[in-house]
């Protein structure tokens, strides 16, 4: 394995030299507001936390959809998403402050005796079972990952075909464990926050959500060093036309799951439903849920038109930079309402609030995942010379 393959981009060496600092000052900064105030702290942490686990998440299931579908779109950024997905195994010591302050982010923690809806969905949520469940996912989510890089690795050793196939037999059940541990960890994690809703889209708007935040950050990082050596031999104008229309596709299925339950929601006009939204299209937050249409949908769905955008990868970048940004809104417009409802009673309905905090935190925990990634990236080749795809690319390149 020659040294250039082994070599990391400078711009991904930077990446990781400006986390370092960004993950300390935020860190202290987040120290310091969450000892004034232990109550927004916890819950902007929550939000932050969710956020960035996010982006591994949708990290490790891209990875599952290129394994199972194959194409040169995932090839350069492959080992990429493996960094990312292997981020994972440290999700856990990310975790830790939300199982210790549990009681002061979630309301079912101290349910009233009066509260009859409540005291029947105590068998699912008590403190202990909410951490069996999470101590489950982690367990599931790194146990993927280290499977997908060891035999992904094992690929590069050896020429045995069989490792294909068992990546893409592990993708396949892998992704249908995704699924379910998406589902059930953004019931536990986010839904619960308020205890009295539910809706049975809420698990898929989350993985698409993550998906989109994943595949905003490949774009950016292939507009970065995609033209460096060696990932300038796969990542053509057709790979990133390719990164462009899937990132289109999640765009136009974010919308439709969004309008879906809001449709669902609204026309059904239940009590014990229909407050989840009236909280986030009054006092403030229907502004909040305007960007979110014409941000999150209306301006990136005609720009991503463009073919020719899509074929560029700097232009192609600044959507998937305002997409990346946009995802943090919708996820505080998504959980925000809930956070300040249990946080301060019913004056929190009164409109929309943010936090210093609420942004301090996403910076804190950003940088840790970035200095995270960035080591990860250090441990394997940027691109994988067991690939056949990639080896008929090469080949033909050489030819």
């Amino acid at each position: 394995m020659s040294a250039e393959v082994l070599a990391l981009p400078r711009q991904l060496d930077d990446i990781g030299r400006r986390a370092r600092p960004l993950a300390l000052l935020g860190g202290v900064l987040w120290a310091v507001g969450a000892l004034m105030n232990l109550e927004q702290g916890m819950r902007s942490y929550l939000f932050a936390f969710l956020f960035w686990i996010g982006v591994a998440i949708g990290c490790q299931s891209i990875l599952m959809i290129h394994h199972l579908s194959g194409g040169r779109w995932g090839l350069g950024i492959r080992r990429l998403l493996e960094a990312g997905s292997r981020t994972l195994r440290y999700a856990w010591i990310g975790f830790l402050p939300l199982a210790l302050g549990v009681t002061k982010i979630f309301p079912w923690t101290h349910p009233d005796a009066n509260d009859l809806l409540l005291q029947k969905k105590l068998l699912f949520l008590n403190v202990p079972f909410f951490l069996l469940r999470a101590a489950f996912y982690f367990a599931s989510w790194a146990l993927l990952a280290h499977l997908l890089s060891k035999w992904s690795l094992e690929r590069d050793r050896s020429p045995d075909p069989s490792y294909s196939d068992k990546l893409q037999g592990l993708s396949g059940g892998g992704l249908v464990l995704m699924g379910l541990t998406i589902t059930f960890a953004s019931v536990d994690w986010a839904m619960s926050l308020d205890p009295h809703w539910f809706s049975t889209i809420y698990g898929i708007l989350f993985m698409v959500g993550q998906a989109l935040s994943a595949l905003s950050f490949m774009i950016l990082l292939v507009a970065l060093v995609g033209h460096e050596k060696p990932l300038d031999a796969v990542i053509s104008k057709e790979s990133v036309h390719d990164l462009g229309k899937l990132l289109f596709a999640f765009v136009m299925l974010w919308a439709y799951i969004s309008l879906s339950q809001f449709l669902i929601v609204w026309s059904a006009n239940l009590p014990e439903e229909i407050p989840w939204y009236i909280r986030r299209l009054s006092g403030g937050w229907q502004f909040v849920a305007l960007l979110l249409v014409f941000l999150h949908f209306v301006l990136p769905f005609v720009l991503l038109l463009s073919r020719g955008l899509k074929r560029n990868a700097q232009l192609l970048a600044r959507v998937a930079l305002g997409v990346f940004v946009i995802r943090l809104v919708d996820l505080f417009w998504l959980i925000a309402p809930d956070l300040q409802a249990h946080g301060h009673g019913e004056a929190a309905h009164a409109g929309l609030k943010a936090h210093p905090l609420d942004l301090v935190a996403p910076l804190f925990l950003g940088g840790v995942w970035l200095l995270m990634f960035t080591n990860e990236l250090r441990t394997r080749p940027l691109l994988t010379p067991g690939d056949p795809e990639l080896q008929e690319i090469l080949a033909g390149e050489h030819a």
